[in-house]
């Protein structure tokens, strides 16, 4: 045991007596990637925000964007409603990606002077869906739609007719949306064909009420109304159909066969990169562009 003792005493003096140099640790910074605004200098979003009565107790913020020749001129312009407000111009406020509606129509102003006002308002976060659907669903609830179209109509138009250069008829006016905002889109331009002379209506979601085909039958033979049906091949099982047979229920009404468009597009998804992808086809048809 002694002669094991002696060695080991000398070895541990020997490691006490080394001077132990920290290690001096590197400070990693992590980056994450933020979204950056990405509107365009002619988005704006309006001091004036509304709530809606009876709707909900939100303040709902509009978003407006105005052609980039809006100050330069003396021009009244066409006008497009649409919803999901923090989705259309801008990749900070976007759940999922932006359509860039302002770069687009900038785009299409630089090539041909074509120009329109785009009025969009936000959606209530978590009340959404009752907000775009203007029927009870039993899983999702909702139902309070009608009361956000006729403050579209009744509040937010007349305030824009009254605060900007606009084109009020019917003929000039749209109202664009996806999913439930394209089923909201369909149900109040059919609900008012005398405001919204063109209906977007993009990945509509047919499927949140069968309700709607007996507005349909009610609401379906406009003469003058123009309507896009837009949907994707990968949206869900029921999403083609639905959109197919709700343009030959709308044939069968009497809706004109020259004012009504359904495009399904291969390997479409229910996403916001679809349907920027296939916006200035939306309204290059509505609008008859040249």
């Amino acid at each position: 045991m002694k002669r094991y003792f002696l060695p080991l005493l000398c070895l541990i003096l020997l490691i006490l007596s080394c001077k132990i140099t920290p290690v001096k640790k590197e400070k990693v910074e992590i980056k994450t990637e933020e979204n950056k605004s990405t509107k365009a200098t002619n988005v704006s979003v309006l001091e004036k925000e509304f709530v809606i009565d009876g709707l909900n107790d939100l303040s709902h913020k509009i978003w407006l964007y105005l052609p980039p020749n809006y100050d330069t001129s003396s021009k009244k312009y066409p006008v497009i409603y649409m919803h999901d407000a923090q989705n259309l111009f801008d990749q900070e406020t976007s759940y999922a990606g932006e359509w860039e509606v302002d770069e687009t129509l900038n785009e299409l102003f630089k090539k041909t002077g074509k120009s329109f006002i785009v009025v969009g308002v936000e959606n209530g976060g978590a009340k959404r869906i009752e907000e775009y659907t203007p029927w009870k669903n039993l899983k999702y609830g909702g139902g309070k739609g009608s009361i956000y179209v006729d403050f579209l109509v009744k509040t937010l138009k007349p305030y824009i007719d009254n605060n900007y250069r606009t084109k009020p008829k019917a003929k000039h006016t749209a109202i664009i949306g996806s999913s439930l905002g394209g089923l909201i889109s369909f149900y109040g331009g059919l609900k008012y064909p005398e405001v919204f002379g063109k209906i977007g209506a993009l990945s509509t979601s047919f499927w949140f009420s069968n309700k709607v085909q007996d507005f349909a039958t009610k609401k379906g033979n406009q003469k003058n109304t123009k309507l896009y049906l837009l949907i994707g091949d990968k949206e869900g099982a029921s999403m083609v159909p639905d959109t197919e047979n709700m343009a030959e229920l709308l044939i069968d009404l009497g809706f004109p066969e020259g004012n009504l468009k359904t495009k399904v597009v291969n390997d479409g998804i229910h996403s916001e990169s679809f349907w920027k992808a296939e916006f200035l086809e939306v309204i290059t048809y509505l609008y008859n562009l040249k």
